[in-house]
């Protein structure tokens, strides 16, 4: 048995004791179910000021059953992750147990698992419970979310619950969606880590849906090396998760940074990363930019608000049950003109646009793309569901790679000395040069390290 808590151990870490018989998957789980209890204070709707309310449901019967199961396997029919345990984001359905997304209008229980669930499982993960998310995942923020290092400031959104259970050691892995930045705000926000996939390479059947044409289901965890066997286990890869040397490797200072506007404790995390990959022997190049519209908010949003209203039609005999924001969202997508032909053209613009930056990492070598995650440190908690795009400076550099659906790695880049709170660094690659990229952030990670909230 580990001196360590098991509560404090991360993936990797884990599947190692529970392989060799150091500890046992009951041993394991019992101390996530006592970290929450501990920490995640009251669990509610609304959330309050002095909880975290990282969960929404804790299964704490099943998941004590699932680690017994777990326990009982030998030797070849153990799965390579068996017996670690997971939180999910309250949009992935779970066969016999509710699907809320975080919302008083969605009260159903799933007759099957969504396939990443089915994945996870199958790899023998131990499900603790349902996260809570922004309402549908339609923001930014999750303000019934505490961010552990300071409550009175959000965890960041959508996948808000996730990144503050793994922030505050209440579970070693998590799941999340992206569709403007919901994997990444929150993990640079409570400095965790996460890789958002290639578009189209995770299920999203059984997921909740925001906008199908920019959803992304991805991993969460405390460092890259830990998102490396979920996205293993969520894709069917058989893959596994090593630093790659950055030495001699073209990066590029993203060319999107002159439309966002760095909070000074951001600015510094930024340059500490670049400073870290140029100590590892990385080649950090400021080229021209590609042929392409580098700020694509309004067709973003033409595509995401039909999105949104089509499939938030069938609750129109709820409505009134809508938090403020989310109810603007809804009616603001019923209400524009936008047709068939604006749809159309607003797509063929996004593949253009992708096919241009396809080109130019191609044409000028670059393995990835760097940026900050978020221009900005956590706010306040409060006002984000009061009306809709509160959130826009939250998503201004992540919502484009959703647009063009290249796989992002984000991690921490340290603490703000102004604010004393987590900023996060990303690194963008060419579509389906996931795994490349996840070598590259490990590297990257062994160097900044992860911050550890209060």
């Amino acid at each position: 048995m580990t001196e360590t808590d098991p509560a404090d151990l991360g993936v990797t870490e884990a599947v190692a004791l529970l392989r060799d018989g150091s500890l046992s998957s009951l041993e394991l789980v019992e101390a996530c179910l006592r970290r929450i209890a501990e920490r995640d204070g009251t669990h509610s709707h609304d959330g309050d000021p002095a909880s975290i309310n990282a969960w929404v449901r804790v299964y704490e019967g099943d998941a004590i059953e699932a680690a017994k199961a777990a326990d009982g396997l030998r030797g070849d029919d153990r799965p390579p992750l068996c017996g670690v345990p997971l939180g999910l984001k309250d949009l992935y359905a779970v066969a016999g147990k509710p699907v809320t997304a975080s919302s008083r209008v969605l009260d159903e229980v799933a007759e099957r698992d969504s396939d990443v669930w089915a994945r996870l499982k199958e790899a023998g993960m131990v499900l603790l419970g349902h996260l809570h998310t922004h309402e549908f995942a339609v923001g930014g923020t999750t303000d019934q979310v505490g961010n552990p290092w300071a409550l009175d400031r959000t965890a960041g959104g959508s996948s808000g619950g996730s990144a503050a259970a793994l922030a505050a050691h209440m579970t070693p892995a998590a799941t999340g969606t992206d569709t403007a930045g919901s994997l990444r705000i929150p993990s640079a926000m409570c400095g965790t880590s996460t890789i958002k996939p290639t578009f189209g390479t995770t299920s999203l059947r059984g997921v909740v849906p925001l906008a199908p044409s920019f959803d992304c289901a991805g991993p969460m965890a405390r460092t890259l090396e830990d998102c490396g066997p979920l996205l293993a286990a969520i894709t069917g890869s058989d893959r596994e998760p090593r630093s790659a040397s950055l030495n001699g490797v073209r990066l590029a200072i993203s060319p999107r940074l002159p439309l966002a506007d760095l909070d000074p404790d951001v600015a510094d995390g930024f340059d500490r990363a670049m400073e870290a990959s140029r100590a590892l022997g990385a080649e950090l190049v400021d080229a021209p930019p590609p042929v392409a519209e580098l700020d694509v908010g309004e067709d973003f949003l033409r595509i995401l608000y039909a999105e949104l209203a089509a499939w938030h039609g069938r609750f129109a005999d709820r409505r009134d049950r809508y938090r403020p924001a989310l109810r603007e969202w809804v009616e603001q997508g019923e209400e524009r003109d936008d047709s068939a032909v604006d749809l159309a053209a607003a797509h063929h613009r996004r593949a253009e646009s992708t096919a241009a930056w396809s080109d130019w990492l191609a044409e000028n070598r670059i393995a990835a793309v760097i940026e900050p995650t978020v221009p900005v440190v956590a706010w306040k908690r409060g006002d984000g569901y009061e009306r809709a795009g509160s959130d826009a400076e939250l998503i201004s550099l992540t919502h484009y790679w959703d647009w063009t659906g290249f796989p992002a790695a984000a991690l921490p880049a340290g603490v703000g000395s102004r604010s004393g709170l987590p900023v996060g660094v990303s690194l963008i690659g060419a579509s389906l040069s996931d795994w490349e990229l996840l070598g590259f952030g490990i590297a990257l990670q062994s160097e900044l390290r992860v911050p550890e909230a209060p």
